[in-house]
């Protein structure tokens, strides 16, 4: 596979440009001028053309969704708790795979991870069925850059089910395609393991998301091989994909916008449960190399940032990245829509002159 153009580095852009865009990287804050801004805002003011669809890519997500229902089913009449167990834990590992992995490992670069810890989290996302890492970046710092606009992958402009679901059903469009040569990927095109699961990621899926959660029920409680199939890998496939989703879709239509009220990302505690800690997603867009994905651990809500933090404690993980409280501050009352818990406009400690000079500053940065 041959390497895709290096882009410009963010480096090239202005500031005005870095906080109407966000940025990838820690390392891309410093700035010059750039042209970013135009760039996208010809994307957000392109046509928007009729989509194609990929018939066979339907007819699988159709049988897909008829065993996760029939799963649903066996998993109340039939299927042992410890079947129903399994399923539960293999959903969440698999969600992580996403979250961790695709997400804020790879995609972000967020904090880096030795070699255990990289092959477990490999197996994960293989097991969730969810593009291999390679694609999920690729179409991941695409959204970041474009997000909102026709060379979004899952733009959420276009409604609740495309970008749910809808995208994966699709051929992708030109504009995406375009701008995806622009983007850097070098380091995952330079990671042997990723490119190693890229290149064979149907046969890993076939096992990890498919035959191993089949036979591990079956051979250690004497599960049927229908529970075992529909409620451990049917039921659980649905799930998972539908939870990890709703960043795409729900965290991105309904919400607050604490830090920053332009970003059409969101806060949303529902994303948080269904997708193991992704709905600080307001937050995540502004300040995107934070490996906790919010301001916060909130370890009840964000399993990510848990399961990252064990790992530190054991060394497995490390140069974890974060944002200072002042950078988060300035932020908040410079661009926030106010809801912010601590320096939102409904802190009970704000006098109203403050809140009154907050407002005026407001209309003045907008």
């Amino acid at each position: 596979m041959a390497p895709h153009e290096r882009p410009v580095s963010s480096s090239q852009y202005s500031k005005k440009e870095i906080e109407t865009t966000g940025v990838l990287f820690e390392e891309d804050v410093e700035t010059n001028d750039g042209g970013l801004a135009k760039d996208i805002e010809s994307m957000k003011n392109a046509e928007k053309k009729k989509l194609e669809i990929i018939w066979l890519r339907v007819l699988f997500f159709v049988i897909v969704h008829i065993g996760g229902f029939y799963g649903a089913y066996l998993s109340v009449v039939s299927a042992k708790w410890q079947t129903n167990i399994f399923a539960l834990i293999l959903g969440i590992f698999a969600s992580l795979g996403i979250t961790v992995g695709s997400h804020r490992l790879y995609s972000h670069r967020a904090f880096k991870v030795n070699l255990p810890l990289e092959l477990l989290i490999l197996y994960m996302q293989t097991m969730c069925f969810h593009l291999s890492v390679y694609h999920w970046v690729r179409d991941h710092r695409v959204h970041h850059k474009y997000t909102e606009t026709e060379a979004d992958p899952h733009n959420a402009k276009r409604g609740f089910f495309f970008s749910q679901i809808g995208w994966l059903l699709v051929k992708k469009q030109q504009e995406v395609k375009e701008k995806a040569k622009g983007i850097d990927y070098s380091d995952v095109l330079n990671n042997p393991l990723v490119m190693f699961q890229h290149r064979h990621y149907f046969i890993l899926t076939l096992f990890a998301c498919y035959i191993i959660p089949t036979i591990v029920p079956i051979y250690f409680w004497n599960e049927t091989f229908l529970n075992a199939f529909f409620v451990s890998v049917m039921l659980r496939h649905v799930c998972t994909v539908h939870g990890i989703g709703t960043i795409n879709s729900v965290a991105h239509l309904y919400g607050n916008r604490p830090y920053d009220k332009n970003y059409n990302p969101t806060e949303n505690n529902i994303v948080n449960i269904l997708a193991v800690g992704e709905g600080f997603h307001n937050y995540h867009h502004v300040f995107p190399w934070d490996y906790k994905a919010s301001e916060l651990g909130h370890y009840a809500l964000n399993l990510g940032a848990t399961f990252i933090d064990f790992f530190a404690k054991i060394g497995w993980a490390y140069d974890l990245k974060t944002v200072s409280p002042q950078m988060i501050r300035n932020r908040v009352e410079r661009t926030g829509d106010g809801s912010h818990p601590i320096w939102g406009w409904g802190d009970k400690d704000q006098s109203s002159e403050e809140i009154k000079n907050a407002t005026i500053l407001n209309k003045k940065v907008k």
